[in-house]
């Protein structure tokens, strides 16, 4: 099932980052360019180096220009994201482009690529919660607590693969047609920010 085999690739690309743990580390796709494996690899990697970049900013000693800094990060990191899940929406448009849509079919709220987008932060979610699960230094009530959590996140993670693969599954046989929107982000936008707009 393609849910299984995207989750397996954003456990690659966790572990992977956890090697170094390090936001600035370079960035390796082991995967061809014209695979979809390559651009799941990318986006967990996005995903998984701005998850590190939300801890590093919520420092309540960080420094205030490093703070700024890192939040331009996160903005370029955001449009990186939403690109990806374009890309990788585009792939799954090409791929159904020749499938005749039944005359009932139905429009998804949400085209295939943002539901795997929250997958691929779902297996974040995932790995972290395990990570505290297995901490030696946390106390009882805490490990319980995580316990449950990561119980959650695992049926959480089960009914969002079944939930993307039965959508894969309707509109291969055109019972869903896909359609997708562009996110038309407006605050990068020179032209469509009044801040940025004003600084020309």
């Amino acid at each position: 099932m393609f849910s299984n085999s995207a989750f397996r690739i954003f456990e690659e690309s966790i572990n992977n980052y956890h090697i170094k743990d390090d936001v600035n580390q370079p960035f390796t796709n082991p995967y061809p360019e014209a695979d979809i494996d390559h651009l799941l690899y990318r986006k967990n990697w996005i995903d998984t180096v701005q998850w590190h970049y939300e801890d590093i900013i919520r420092d309540p000693e960080i420094d205030p220009v490093k703070a700024l800094e890192l939040k331009r990060k996160i903005d370029a990191s955001n449009q990186d994201r939403t690109d990806l899940v374009e890309y990788i929406d585009s792939y799954f448009l090409n791929k159904y482009q020749s499938v005749q849509t039944k005359a009932d079919a139905r429009i998804n709220t949400e085209s295939p690529a943002w539901a795997i987008d929250r997958l691929s932060i779902l297996a974040l979610k995932i790995y972290h919660m395990k990570e505290e699960v297995a901490r030696t230094d946390a106390s009882d009530e805490h490990l319980k607590k995580c316990s449950q959590k990561l119980k959650i996140l695992l049926e959480q993670k089960e009914d969002l693969s079944s939930a993307i693969d039965q959508l894969l599954t309707d509109i291969e046989q055109g019972a869903i047609f896909m359609k997708t929107y562009r996110q038309m982000k407006m605050y990068n936008d020179e032209e469509l920010n009044p801040v940025l707009r004003g600084q020309k």
